[in-house]
């Protein structure tokens, strides 16, 4: 038996010092996964103006690549917004064969400047420039279409009670109407040479710029028209 301590002692050492090596090298095959994903979500967020991190990676079946020179193809869902979960796949390939797919799973934060609410807003209330601040926030579901200016809701009604510290959605605001429907307005149309007005009636509200129904009074015909201020609208000539 003693004969033999040393050759099982030199077979532990070789043991120990193989055991290393594969337990790195499969670390570092992981971290080439990550790096591979990790350019693949830059990528896809590039140019967006957010500030994009990696919440959490979590990858399956990476630790069982073979040794060698592997390059890595990332496939995605076309639809994936840049914010959120997306499931990927990673087409390990080594000399143009695919030995691996590597199923991933993402969660990613993206940032961006919204408008919040400071105080909260009730329905019916014009919002005033003190009532709202852009901030950073994470882009969700709720929060993708919010506001990114001040400019887009101040002076527009609330359409439902805004809570406050939360951002404000293009629907959740609308326009003052400036014309209402049933009141007496001027209908102009001019083409650079001539100019005619007529008197008519709203048949529906509208703020600037929208486009509304008008009844012409001599006529009685019922027209589209654009509003140009609280008492003019005006129609294509």
């Amino acid at each position: 038996m003693k004969r033999f301590l040393p050759l099982i002692m030199i077979l532990l050492l070789a043991v120990m010092a193989i055991c290393p090596q594969r337990a790195l090298s499969a670390i570092d095959r992981e971290q080439e996964v990550r790096d591979a994903v990790t350019a693949y979500i830059t990528a896809r967020t590039a140019g967006m103006g957010w500030d994009v991190r990696i919440r959490r990676m979590t990858i399956s079946d990476a630790l069982k690549l073979p040794d060698g020179s592997i390059d890595y193809e990332i496939v995605g869902s076309q639809q994936w917004e840049g914010w959120g979960s997306l499931s990927i796949a990673v087409m390990a390939r080594q000399k143009d064969k695919i030995v691996r797919n590597i199923p991933v799973r993402v969660d990613v934060e993206s940032l961006t400047d919204m408008v919040v609410v400071l105080r909260q807003i009730d329905y019916g209330t014009v919002i005033t420039a003190a009532d709202v601040a852009v901030q950073k926030r994470e882009i969700t579901s709720n929060s993708h279409l919010a506001a990114r200016k001040t400019d887009d809701v101040v002076g527009k009604k609330a359409r439902i009670t805004l809570r406050a510290n939360q951002p404000v959605r293009a629907d959740q605001v609308e326009k003052i109407p400036l014309i209402k429907s049933g009141q007496m307005v001027t209908i102009i149309a001019e083409n650079g040479v001539i100019k005619v007005s007529v008197a008519g009636k709203a048949n529906s509200s509208g703020a600037e710029g929208d486009i509304i129904r008008v009844q012409n009074l001599t006529s009685l015909k019922e027209i589209p028209a654009k509003v140009i201020d609280a008492s003019t609208v005006q129609v294509a000539f």
